[in-house]
């Protein structure tokens, strides 16, 4: 196996423009695959990392870890992949050997990642361990899912990070029940990922709240019922809801990642039962409350991925899309190349996107 050249989109430090360059991705080593990737989607930590982070030092680096395509080559030891099959690389990986891998109750694993990736003779920090902004990338055999031959990658990309983390973030970490009220916070890609798994969990009412009321209409297609938007109130927000509510609501997920939210999210719970999950990312501030609302009875709960453990369920929802049972291609907003990715994070910045799907390769 030889270098290969090709085009990425290459992050040279902080809030600065992406650069489509040329990079090598030198070949993999034992238990990597190297991939074609065709499609990718601009997910909100990789805007994250690039404009809001400020203490990250993870340049120069090629992001994106929501993406999928077709293995080109396999290392030394790879027995589960061979050039041709449809994957999807997760940024969680799963070796199913270390402690938390063989916890049920854990999605969270210890393996280390490296980097394959070179530009201008200096090593591309691969973020999540993927960076799926580049027509080629590498990545280990624990953080990539082999799913159904027949889906389209154009689509299923989104399977990668965005609709796992909200979906699974009320099925699995909520455990939303049929009946049930709950809030949403944020009506990005993973707020309505966490509105659609409410719904699909049974839910009868389900409040979203966000400034931009531009996206009430979207959040009606996943199964929200009521709106809120905090520019209309002037007291908090969780004041708001626990009048509507009668008290406050079963359960709540913040998916802003801002820690006033979390606390506004937590305190809309009702005593006694509430739960409410953290599913935001962020690295700002810290999060409180007063403990009476904790003594009161209230479960404040936190996740990475949906806690879906990752490489074994991935092709699972790459299959309830393929069965019309898990909507997917609704998130889709825009399509790009990647020579326009700059417009893409201009669209998730200014609000105008709910996921922009950046098509990197053509499946040949």
């Amino acid at each position: 196996m030889s270098v290969i050249k090709c085009r990425a989109a290459v992050a040279w430090g902080h809030k600065q423009p992406l650069v489509v360059e040329e990079i090598e991705v030198f070949p993999p080593r034992d238990h990597e695959i190297r991939i074609k990737v065709v499609a990718t989607g601009m997910c909100h930590s990789d805007l994250y990392f690039l404009v809001d982070c400020e203490g990250w030092s993870g340049f120069p680096a090629v992001l994106g870890h929501e993406g999928a395509g077709i293995v080109e080559s396999v290392g030394p030891h790879v027995t589960k992949f061979r050039p041709g099959d449809k994957v999807i690389p997760v940024p969680i990986t799963q070796c199913g050997e270390c402690r938390f891998c063989l916890n049920p109750e854990s999605n969270l694993c210890v393996s280390h990642i490296t980097s394959r990736l070179k530009c201008k003779g200096q090593t591309l920090v691969q973020f999540a361990g993927i960076s799926t902004f580049s027509e080629y990338t590498v990545v280990s055999e624990v953080a990539l899912a082999k799913i159904n031959d027949s889906a389209p990658l154009e689509t299923v990309c989104l399977l990668g990070c965005g609709i796992p983390t909200g979906y699974g973030a009320a099925i699995n970490i909520a455990k939303v029940k049929p009946g049930s009220t709950c809030a949403v916070f944020g009506l990005g890609a993973v707020g309505l990922a966490a509105v659609m798994g409410c719904k699909a969990a049974g839910a009868t009412r389900i409040i979203v709240i966000d400034t931009n009321k531009d996206k009430f209409e979207k959040a009606k297609v996943f199964g929200a019922t009521d709106f809120v938007n905090p520019k209309d109130h002037a007291r908090p927000i969780q004041e708001v809801l626990v009048e509507m509510t009668n008290g406050g609501v079963d359960f709540s997920l913040e998916c802003v990642g801002n820690v006033d939210v979390m606390r506004s999210a937590f305190e809309s719970c009702v005593k006694g039962w509430g739960v409410s999950v953290v599913v935001g990312y962020t690295e700002s501030g810290e999060v409180s409350t007063l403990p009476m609302q904790l003594l009161a009875g209230r479960t404040w709960k936190g996740c990475f991925f949906g806690g879906y453990k990752s490489v074994e369920s991935v092709p699972k929802l790459v299959d309830e899309y393929m069965a019309k049972k898990l909507k997917v291609d609704e998130f889709v907003s825009h399509r790009l190349p990647l020579d326009r990715i700059n417009e893409a994070v201009d669209l998730l910045v200014q609000g105008k996107s709910i996921r922009t799907v950046l098509e990197i390769s053509q499946v040949q």
